[in-house]
Order: structure tokens, then C-alpha cells, then sequence
């Protein structure tokens, strides 16, 4: 039962072994040990369910969480260790830490599109902070879930371990634990949350929604297209942070189209057959409801399946009223919308939920500072498409509809512990100025002290 691993858990980490940095170290070198010798199952496991491919697996999945325990392993020490920080005349003489604590059992619910990165990648930020783990991934990749299993058994249950039985998720969702990170979908997010508030559950939510990618009418054009024919079709667009949409200029709209299919050709076309290695749409359901939003009066390029594997896919003259536009369209499905005037546009987006990415294609500074400073986003990049995720130093996550929380580098140690303060006072003396009676004297100090 769920509930009886979660108090083995508990009753684990009230040990306290946890706590210590050096052991935290020694877990996240046994993980990555567990990855490389399960390497090639790995690769198997993603072949069968995703026909996702070495070199796609290690760029997008295996490769980043590697990185990531590097980064742990060499950081980790720094990050754990307890920070001190100035104190006011107020409470003079006196020091003041930080320090940051473990949460407890954690939950880690991961999605199907990138089974491996999104359960290892929050995985690493929760050992990193000295938490116990129960995960749960996903049914629709079941061979990668069995290999996270394998490489997950080098631990005993109690510290962590792999939930793969048939329960039911409102179960999961609605076990005590003491810290939940859950990726996936808006309304499923919207269950988690109301499952857990009676507890108050403390959790970071990463979601997706529609990411815009404008491409403006000073923008490299090939260039441009080159990228965003990557990023979109990268993992057959069921990928979060995917453009979801491309509004490109009039003016540049055509030579646009046409560096666009070119560069889909090239990378995703074997002749004149889509590759049998382009990644497949995880299953029938979600590709009859891609089917669905192909408008074939609005088809410029692609629109034809083999077997689950549906080929990249342009749609020219959208609107924003348009089926395909309502909601995330996570396949590789591209609608371009054109437009002419930039503010226009940039007030339709930020008067939407906000979006997990945001992309701008052109090289004018003040559009470029006017999208960094005045639209809402969870993250983007200027002049490319999802890369801004492979930077430890900048913090992944969403907001509003499209999540709560950051991670990625640093901000995965932050992520898993609860930062707690400390004010250490010294027993020598003891200054008078907080203790009745009230005074004249006291009440211009205390004045001056508070800037009243």
C-alpha cells in the first residue's frame, strides 16, 4: 500500500541519516553509476515507446541528467551549507543564518513525453536536498518506467522508490506527504491541488499552455525558421516548452514558409518519406485529436500518418478563432498566424493565461526589451526556441496556468528544502529598548530606527 511506503518513509528520514551532505553526495554518484550501466536499456526502452533514438535520447534526456548530478556533486556542498547573513542594530549583538532543510517524503509525478528527464532531473534536485522519494511515472511509456525501476532499485525502498501498481490517482494524490512535484497537465494539476488542501501540501507545478513564437519582420529569417523547425518537431512537438504557434510578419511571411519546409526536409524527410526515426505520437487517442485540428483548407505542408508516427505538420492562414487555437496542441502540428503590429499582438498574449515559454524572433532593442520586461512568462529565449533549459543558471518553471515553482541547477536544491531562519543572540548584553515601560526616549529611537 502507498500509504505504508510513505511511513517506512517517514520513519526513514526522522533518522536524520538524510541530513548529512556527504551521504546525499555518495546517492547522487550511485544514480548516475545506475544510469550509465542501464544505458543501453535505457536506449532500448525509448525506442519502444517513443521510437525516440540514441541521439535524441541523450540530448534530450539522458545527457541533461547527467549534467545535472555533475552539477550536484561538485556544487552541492556550498549549496547545503548554511549561509550567514547580516543582522540589524535592533537585535545587536546577534548572528543570522539561513539554513536549509530537507522537506521529508517527497512525491515526484512525472509525465510521458520525456519519461526519463522529468522523473530523473527533479529526482537529483530532491537527493540533493536530502528528502526521501516516492515516484510515480507515467503508464504510457512502460518500458522506460521499467527501466527507472531497475536503475531506482539500487535503493532501498525506504529512502526511494518506484510506484508502478495500478492505483488509482486519486489515491496518489490525495496521500500526505510533505513536499509533491508533479509535471503534466493543467487540469490534472488542478486535482493534485484540491486532493492535497487539507494538508497544505508545499509542491511545485511545471504545466505548458500555449508558448508563442513571434518571428518580426527584422528578424534572420532562415535562421529562424532553421530553429524553430527543430524546436517545434523536436520529441513530434509533445514537448512543453515547443512553440506552439508561430505569429510571423507579413511581410516576411512567405520566404518564412519556405525556409521553414526546407529545413523540415532536411531534418525530419528521407526522400520524400518522413524518417523512421521521427519520434511517434505516444498513442491513437492523442493522434486522432491531433487529426482533428489539421483544417485540410489550411494545410501547407504534411497532415499524413505511418502507423502512430505523424509527420510535421504547417498550417498557413490561422486565426485565433480556429479550433486548433483554443487549446495546447503538444504534437508536431504548427499553425502560423500572421500580423503587423507587434504591440497589437503582444496585448492579445499578455491578456491570455500566461505561457511556459515565450519565443521573439528579430534584432530591434527596444521590442526586444519591451517582450523581456512587459509580457508574463514562465521562461523563453530571444532569437531561439527552448534552449534557455539547458542553462544552470537560469531557473525552469511556470506561472499562473502554466505552473508554479522553478528548478534546474542551483534552484533544484531550493526547490527541495525549506530555507529556515536562525537568529543566534548573544547572552552578554542585552539592549533594553524592546521592554515595557514604554518611553519617550525609546519611542524616538524605535522612530528614527523604522524610519516612522
Amino acid at each position: 500500500m502507498l500509504r505504508d511506503i510513505v511511513e517506512k518513509q517517514k520513519k526513514y528520514f526522522l533518522t536524520r541519516e538524510t541530513y548529512d551532505v556527504g551521504f546525499r553526495i555518495l546517492q547522487l554518484k550511485r544514480l548516475k553509476l545506475q544510469i550509465d550501466a542501464y544505458y543501453n536499456q535505457i536506449l532500448s526502452a525509448f525506442e519502444k515507446d517513443l521510437n525516440k533514438h540514441e541521439f535524441d535520447v541523450v540530448l534530450t534526456e539522458v545527457g541533461l541528467v547527467v549534467s545535472e548530478i555533475n552539477y550536484m556533486i561538485k556544487h552541492l556542498k556550498k549549496l547545503a551549507k548554511p549561509r550567514k547573513v547580516r543582522t540589524s542594530l535592533m537585535n545587536f549583538p546577534a548572528k543570522g543564518y539561513k539554513v536549509y532543510d530537507p522537506y521529508g517524503v517527497v512525491l515526484i509525478a512525472s509525465p510521458w513525453n520525456y519519461p526519463f528527464l522529468l522523473t530523473m532531473q527533479p529526482l537529483v534536485g530532491a537527493i540533493a536536498g536530502g528528502n526521501t522519494v516516492v515516484i510515480k511515472p507515467s503508464r504510457s511509456t512502460p518500458h522506460v518506467t521499467e527501466v527507472i525501476k531497475k536503475i531506482i532499485s539500487v535503493f532501498d525502498e525506504s529512502y526511494i522508490t518506484v510506484v508502478t501498481k495500478e492505483e488509482d490517482i486519486n489515491e496518489i494524490f490525495s496521500t500526505k506527504f510533505d513536499f509533491i512535484f508533479y509535471t503534466g497537465s493543467y487540469l490534472k494539476a488542478q486535482e493534485l491541488v484540491t486532493n492535497q488542501a487539507n494538508n497544505l501540501t508545499p509542491m511545485i507545478l511545471e504545466l505548458g499552455g500555449k508558448s508563442p513564437c513571434i518571428v518580426d519582420q527584422d528578424a534572420n529569417v532562415d535562421l529562424s525558421a532553421k530553429r524553430i523547425a527543430w524546436g517545434k518537431f523536436l520529441n513530434a512537438g509533445q514537448t512543453c516548452v515547443a512553440p506552439d504557434y508561430v505569429l510571423v510578419h507579413s511581410t516576411i511571411k512567405d520566404s518564412f514558409l519556405e525556409s521553414l519546409k526546407k529545413y523540415i526536409i532536411k531534418f525530419y524527410y528521407e526522400g520524400d518519406e518522413v524518417s523512421d526515426t521521427f519520434v511517434k505520437v505516444i498513442n491513437k487517442t492523442s493522434l486522432e485529436r491531433l487529426q482533428t485540428l489539421i483544417d485540410p483548407n489550411k494545410l501547407y505542408f504534411g497532415g499524413k500518418c505511418k502507423g502512430l508516427i505523424l509527420e510535421p505538420t504547417i498550417l498557413n492562414g490561422v486565426t485565433r478563432e480556429d479550433l486548433i487555437m483554443q487549446d495546447e496542441i503538444f504534437g508536431p502540428v504548427l499553425p502560423i498566424l500572421e500580423f503587423e503590429d507587434l504591440d497589437k499582438e503582444l496585448h492579445t498574449i499578455n491578456n491570455l493565461d500566461h505561457p511556459l515559454a515565450f519565443y521573439y524572433f528579430g534584432e530591434d532593442k527596444e521590442r526586444i526589451e519591451k517582450i523581456k520586461n512587459f509580457s508574463e512568462f514562465g521562461g523563453g529565449c530571444i532569437n531561439d526556441v527552448i534552449m534557455h533549459l539547458t542553462e544552470k543558471n537560469l531557473p525552469f518553471g511556470g506561472v499562473g496556468k502554466s505552473g508554479m515553482g522553478n528548478y534546474h541547477g542551483a534552484e533544484s536544491f531550493y526547490a527541495f528544502t525549506h530555507c529556515k531562519s536562525v537568529l543566534k543572540k548573544s547572552t552578554k548584553m542585552d539592549i533594553g529598548i524592546k521592554y515595557p515601560p514604554s518611553t519617550k526616549r525609546k519611542l524616538k529611537f524605535i522612530k528614527r530606527f523604522f524610519k516612522v
